[in-house]
């Protein structure tokens, strides 16, 4: 499945978050993560973030199905992707 993970934590643990996210995912923007994750991978993820993030942060993690969404970047691209599955 395609995945989008959006995460607004406190500046203390960004560096932790993004380190792990980029062994998973594309890096698109500040605070923004995407890619083609297994169920088994998705779960790690999941559980990984768990554990790093705390009081006042916040993680959002859509689940997109891989063959059914367009992407419209509207300014500048950032982080281009080459190939979206």
């Amino acid at each position: 499945m395609y995945v989008i993970v959006v995460y607004d934590v406190d500046v203390k643990r960004v560096g932790k978050v993004h380190r792990f996210l980029r062994q998973y995912l594309h890096w698109r923007q500040n605070s923004v993560f995407e890619g083609e994750l297994t169920k088994a991978q998705l779960y790690r993820v999941k559980k990984h973030l768990q554990k790093l993030v705390e009081g006042g942060d916040s993680v959002l993690i859509y689940e997109l199905p891989s063959d059914n969404f367009t992407l419209h970047v509207i300014g500048v691209e950032k982080n281009p992707v080459e190939e979206i599955i």
